[in-house]
């Protein structure tokens, strides 16, 4: 199967409608307590100050009513005024502190929530990693955790202060004069209900504007993932243009969420100042028929100035929940992906020596409803030598090599090496002892040592000096400005596809596997360095069991044994000389490279 058959699933992310759009309200605040859960402590010192600045708050309208009772009076106020100072200053100074331990803890939860996430997506089955764009993947621990901050501290800790202070507020309103209170909170009341409706309208356009963020990352990846063939092709104008289609996209569903949430910020604003109308008449009135005092009434204004507050903050609490639970919606989607078993070092095998391998009727799809790419494909390759894989472009060659991996396991039928099924190993025992050369032979950013020992962090100076002159990079090294700690670029941007691959042979050998695997591993060599590692693969071959799938028939001549493959199936197993004379698929490829003349 070629490259791009294999990765055309990943051109379709997962959509909202083929997954639940908003968890349900219990799960969402399950999902984010256990987010905050090893944070619960500072939260509640958090919280705690929160409540201690909020009760310096709800004395000072008590404060100022004595004040104005002992102006009435002719009393000295000097105390009452030494006393307001200081609720002041320690309010301030109690809830700065609590702001600060509740924006480092914040910090913590989205630190937490990206290590997991960034764990569980290195851990991903590729299947569920080919239906999802690395793009969105990213965005999805970028953007989406950073909506985690406000929702599981500030959201907690406003919410919980905010109906403290409402609640306190309203008891003290009602001592100071029920009628009162009754005006205020039918204001409350009326405006709240409308707020309430606007909530969910918040969680939707949040959720579709990550989702359109998510969508933006994609179309970047793809632009820069491929930024030499854009350029080739003229086609910066279209990939711009698909990018800020993207990008207008995110604006759009942005702008909407931020319309409602300006709507439900203006509602606290509103209700009071409706209600201080209201009260200011009513309670203007009763001043004037002698019911109530005018201390009274200045205390009962100064607390519904007072409401603002805790009102915001409920208000501010549920919008960061609705933002939260949009944003936890689709972290929780990566959640529900299927992960392989964590891999622990000490599960690989110390085993030495060649594997074989076996397929006995395997037949294999990509996923359901898809056609099958093997039909019953049996073969068995010893213990050493070397097995080589031909036929026309997506037979199931490549399969063969993801199949071993346990990249994908097969749809029925069985996969041994050594004698064992692969689904009965331990994913780090097998993958220990294979060394894998892909198609594309990626290079990662960052020094050429890193690149080389990533699959052999522990090997010696010796072992690198003795497989760079194997595959022929000691040359290289000689000419790089710092040797092996010289930068490879992005993807290894600054060497050759010929170079790109012999880092890829390079790296599997320093592994000394026992299984080698080479997926179309010198491709993109000129044929002097083809001629030379297809010595060096013969005499791996002499101690490893190696596995390769070529289109040029010119590097499998001398392998032991040629597995030709046609349509998903076996078609036919033998040597090259064997197979140019009993096969015809064989003869006519054998032909068409110059290799034999067809029979």
């Amino acid at each position: 199967m070629t490259t791009a058959e294999r990765r055309e699933p990943r051109e379709h992310p997962i959509r909202p409608d083929e997954d639940e759009t908003l968890l349900p309200a219990r799960e969402t605040a399950r999902a984010l307590y256990a987010y905050v859960r090893p944070y619960r402590w500072p939260v509640a010192l958090g919280l705690l100050c929160a409540l201690l600045g909020a009760a310096g708050g709800l004395l000072q309208p008590l404060a100022t009513k004595a004040l104005v009772d002992r102006l009435a009076s002719g009393d000295t106020i000097a105390g009452i005024l030494i006393a307001l100072t200081v609720l002041v200053v320690l309010g301030t100074v109690v809830e700065a502190f609590g702001a600060y331990a509740l924006e480092r803890t914040a910090e913590s939860v989205v630190l937490a929530a990206r290590r997991t996430l960034v764990g569980r997506l290195l851990r991903l089955r590729i299947a569920e990693w080919e239906r999802m764009p690395p793009g969105d993947l990213m965005s999805r621990v970028t953007s989406d955790t950073t909506l985690l901050r406000a929702v599981s501290t500030q959201a907690v800790v406003s919410g919980v202060t905010g109906a403290v202070a409402f609640v306190a507020a309203v008891v003290v309103m009602a001592f100071l004069d029920v009628v009162l209170l009754g005006v205020t909170l039918g204001v409350v009341v009326l405006v709240g209900g409308a707020v309430a409706l606007v909530m969910p309208r918040i969680a939707r356009a949040t959720e579709r504007a990550q989702e359109a963020v998510g969508e933006l990352s994609v179309a970047l990846e793809r632009a820069l993932g491929a930024f030499r063939t854009v350029k080739a092709s003229g086609a910066e104008e279209r990939e711009g243009a698909r990018v800020q289609a993207a990008a207008r996209r995110a604006w759009r569903h942005g702008v909407t969420s931020a319309k409602w949430e300006s709507v439900a910020g203006s509602a606290d604003e509103l209700a009071v100042q409706t209600a201080f109308l209201a009260v200011l008449g009513v309670g203007g009135a009763r001043v004037a028929a002698g019911e109530i005092p005018v201390s009274t009434l200045v205390a009962f204004l100064l607390y519904l100035f007072y409401l603002i507050e805790p009102v915001s903050r409920l208000v501010d609490a549920v919008s960061q929940y609705q933002e939260g639970a949009a944003a936890m919606s689709r972290i929780a989607q990566v959640e529900r992906l299927a992960t392989e078993p964590t891999a622990r070092q000490k599960d690989a095998c110390p085993t030495r020596g060649p594997a074989s391998v076996r397929f006995e009727d395997v037949s294999f799809r990509y996923g359901p409803g898809l056609p099958l790419v093997h039909r019953q494909v049996s073969f068995e390759v010893p213990a050493t030598g070397m097995t080589a894989f031909v036929g026309p472009s997506g037979v199931g060659k490549s399969t063969v090599f993801a199949l071993v991996e346990r990249f994908h396991e097969a749809t029925r039928g069985r996969v041994l090496v050594d004698g064992k099924d692969v689904r009965h190993w331990s994913l780090a025992e097998l993958r220990s002892a294979i060394g894998y050369v892909e198609q594309d032979a990626p290079v990662l950013a960052g020094t050429l040592r890193e690149n080389l020992v990533f699959a052999a962090p522990g090997a010696t100076d010796d072992d690198i000096r003795d497989v760079l002159a194997r595959t022929g990079l000691d040359t290289l090294v000689e000419r790089l400005p710092h040797g092996l700690d010289t930068p490879v670029g992005h993807r290894g941007s600054k060497l050759s596809g010929g170079e790109r691959q012999r880092v890829a042979i390079a790296r599997a050998l320093l592994r000394r596997p026992r299984l080698l695997l080479l997926d179309e591993a010198t491709s993109q060599l000129d044929a002097v360095n083809e001629r030379a590692l297809r010595d060096v693969i013969a005499e791996v071959a002499r101690e490893t069991t190696v596995l390769v799938v070529a289109h040029r028939l010119s590097t499998v001549t001398g392998a032991d044994r040629i597995v030709v493959m046609d349509a998903g199936r076996v078609r036919a197993v033998g040597t090259h000389e064997q197979l140019v004379s009993q096969d015809r698929l064989y003869a006519h490829l054998a032909a068409t490279q110059f290799l034999a003349p067809a029979r």
